[in-house]
């Protein structure tokens, strides 16, 4: 089939243009595949991170065409109509944000021909943190699709709700692969110049429900005696002052690191490697992209039982789960995972379990709907 990918890619950075570019490679296996990414993602004054392309590092490089610009509407037209010229099978977006509906529903309907099938691959339906418009821009997006791929059953009862008629396949988010290797644990803290005995790490985009808030409430809980060291890597998209003052009240600052960066794609096995357990605090979820990276890393995750993590992690078996917003829930369940020893035999066990999150399960769902 001819299939176009319509979304963020190289050299644009992040998790979404992670997946396009994994997804990419899967389908270019079997299938006449491009992608056109954006020119403008976002304008300047609506991003809170330092740079929206990688620099550093062409670990994920895919050819894609720099067309979109997410505010023009005489862009989307105009691209659109490019794409339609390309009679495509198949048009694939990956959807995650309202404020991207305007654009990508446009494009939808102005690409769009009979023999053409359009498919969604959606993280959220309504995002964690609303904004006026949400529901609107959605409802404007989902009008020309045939097909959804949703991630989780939070996502997909979350579609159902919103779109009752959608035909869909509900797929796991597959495993990241894409990090180099496993490296040896000694050598990777040595490299990033930790010594503490215990750690566990918080990764990625730092906003309020993500929660580490909580995870800092329960590093204060902990019993010190235990030596664990909390590792925080990611940008703060939320405010990284009260973060610190909320450390420093809590008398925590000499077991708490933080690298507030955004992380290459060379550098992130590192600070995984350097982990004995990954930590997702999450106040509300629908899947996260850091559990299955930490899977690749065969790290097992203690993580908060909401939405998709609850299908993820596996309750003392590849991790543990606890309520949200208990930070004494959480420091329990940090101290029995090192007092009990469950590293070895759960991270036995993330290799099991990781084996079902597949690209090909992902690409195999895709090819039915666009053949259905």
């Amino acid at each position: 089939m001819r299939v176009i990918i319509v979304g963020t890619a190289y050299p644009l950075r992040g998790g979404i243009a992670h997946y396009n570019a994994l997804l990419y490679q899967e389908l270019r296996t079997k299938h006449d595949v491009q992608i056109i990414t954006f020119k403008r993602q976002y304008p300047a004054f609506l991003f809170p991170g330092t740079t929206q392309v990688e620099t550093e590092g062409e670990m994920l490089r895919v050819p894609s065409e720099p067309l979109m610009d997410s505010i023009n509407p005489l862009n989307w037209v105009a691209v659109g109509r490019t794409i339609r010229g390309r009679r495509p099978d198949v048009l694939i977006f990956k959807y995650w944000l309202p404020f991207f509906g305007p654009c990508f529903g446009t494009i939808a309907r102005v690409a769009k021909r009979d023999t053409t099938k359009v498919l969604f691959i959606c993280d959220n339906v309504i995002p964690h943190e609303h904004r006026p418009g949400d529901a609107a821009f959605t409802w404007y997006a989902f009008g020309p699709v045939d097909g959804f791929i949703t991630q989780s059953e939070t996502v997909q009862r979350d579609l159902l709700r919103f779109w009752p008629k959608a035909k869909f396949r509900n797929v796991p988010h597959p495993v990241y692969n894409i990090f180099g290797a496993l490296k040896e644990k000694v050598a990777a803290r040595a490299a990033l110049g930790i010594t503490a005995p215990r750690i566990i790490l918080f990764f990625g985009y730092i906003r309020r429900y993500k929660g580490l808030h909580v995870l800092l409430d329960a590093m204060a809980a902990l019993d010190s005696s235990l030596n664990i060291h909390l590792l925080v890597v990611g940008e703060f998209y939320d405010d990284k002052e009260k973060y610190q003052e909320q450390i420093a009240a809590l008398g925590i600052t000499d077991r708490v690191t933080i690298r507030s960066e955004y992380v290459s794609n060379e550098s992130v096995g590192g600070y995984f490697s350097a982990a004995d357990v990954v930590v997702l605090p999450y106040i509300s979820a629908t899947q996260s992209g850091i559990a299955q990276i930490a899977y690749n890393f065969d790290k097992p995750v203690i993580a908060t039982a909401v939405g998709g993590l609850a299908e993820v992690v596996v309750d003392n078996v590849t991790g543990f789960l606890v309520p949200p917003e208990e930070p004494q829930a959480l420091a329990r369940a940090i101290s029995r995972f090192f007092i009990e020893g469950k590293e070895n035999v759960f991270a036995a066990n993330v290799r099991e379990e990781k084996k079902k999150y597949t690209w090909s399960a992902l690409v195999s769902a895709l090819e039915e709907l666009a053949t259905a």
